[in-house]
């Protein structure tokens, strides 16, 4: 059979029309996709605990998967009940979190003015009105704050029908994978899955990991600072660093605000402590427990999170990271597309020797690939 080459032109064209046909059926179908993509994450991550129930412990296919439903509901409603009674505390004391914003800005306008002798009552006259309408809708800080962490009840029944059918007909979806591609790919089809599953599975482990390095390094630095609903805030904190860079600048400044509203004299601290815990987190932690192998650039992480919060809004945000991952290692697999999984990731550098950390005298901690 003859090859066709088309000019580039017609290539380019034709690349771009398949993008934007993709992203309409994404934004059109949010309900089902969002979910779908979701269950497909934890299905990966407990795939090993359902193996181990039916090879080790000889439970049936259907016992296996509801057990495994059964774990992620347990740990899906513990994160909801906590959020629900941490935010309800929060609620309650919001008014006076409001009084004492003002009564903090008042006191600060008195110092500016008698340290620097100016006038800038008007000024600041100006500033506590934009600052009292800010505290005063509650629905933008709270709304944020639920819509991230209190999913629709269409997104949580999805999620678990999607996550059951996923482990309980995983066979077939995989043969059926394998069967779309011709027989001269099927070796390169089944390298391909198992490298996405292994990877996927260790990427997804070492986010769990991080998130809870993360809170409990802001939890002790909230406490010793003695700031106001700190496991709140903690928590908080290591859940929105899954979102690069913005995630950790958004509860920076909250935490930042609740601790001047609540007259602490620490948020200068709390503003260097964030900056330090960044630093741990990006040269420590995350090279540890998450690794380089689906490490995405800044540049495609930036555009992944504007793209996927259009698309799919704040979950699209959590998932796209994962997707570009997914995306980063097909692309190397697959012939003709290495270039653009080149440029997904970072820039290669001289091959160093991994890092290593001594934590005691038999415990040494290695960098991941």
């Amino acid at each position: 059979m003859k090859e066709i080459k088309l000019p580039f032109l017609v290539r380019l064209t034709f690349v771009l029309i398949s993008i934007l046909a993709v992203g309409y059926l994404a934004v059109i179908g949010k309900t089902i996709l969002a979910p779908l993509f979701f269950s497909f994450l934890m299905a990966l991550l407990l795939l090993p605990f359902a193996k181990f129930l039916e090879t080790r412990l000889k439970f049936r296919r259907a016992l296996s998967t509801f057990s495994s439903v059964l774990v992620m509901g347990v740990v899906l409603t513990a994160i909801l009940y906590f959020f629900a009674s941490q935010l309800s505390d929060f609620t309650k004391d919001f008014p006076v979190l409001q009084k004492q914003v003002t009564k903090s800005l008042l006191e600060l306008q008195v110092w500016i003015s008698k340290t620097f002798h100016l006038n800038i009552s008007n000024q600041w006259k100006y500033i506590n009105q934009g600052l009292e309408k800010l505290l005063s809708s509650t629905g933008i800080i709270l709304g944020f704050t639920v819509a991230m962490f209190s999913s629709s009840l269409a997104f949580v029944i999805f999620s678990i029908l999607f996550f059951i059918f996923i482990l309980n007909y995983r066979r077939l979806l995989y043969h059926f994978i394998v069967a779309v591609f011709t027989e001269k790919h099927t070796m390169k089809v089944h390298e391909v899955m198992a490298e996405i599953q292994r990877i996927i599975k260790s990427y997804i482990s070492g986010l769990f990991i991080q998130i809870l390095i993360v809170s409990v390094l802001t939890i002790g630095l909230l406490t010793l600072l003695d700031v106001k609903y700190a496991i709140l805030i903690g928590v908080l904190t290591g859940l929105m660093n899954l979102i690069p860079y913005i995630g950790i600048f958004v509860s920076c400044l909250l935490a930042c605000l609740i601790s001047f509203a609540t007259g602490g004299t620490a948020t200068l601290f709390v503003l260097i402590g964030y900056v330090g815990i960044h630093v741990i987190d990006g040269n420590i932690i995350l090279p540890l427990v998450v690794g380089s192998k689906v490490k995405i650039n800044a540049l495609f992480t930036f555009i992944g999170l504007l793209v996927g919060e259009a698309i799919w809004g704040i979950s699209g945000m959590f998932l796209s990271i994962p997707f570009l991952a997914i995306l980063k290692i097909i692309f190397e697999r697959v012939e003709g597309l290495q270039p653009w999984g080149k440029v997904l990731g970072e820039e290669t550098r001289i091959r160093k020797p991994r890092r290593k950390y001594k934590i005691t005298k038999n415990i040494t901690l290695h960098e991941k690939e």
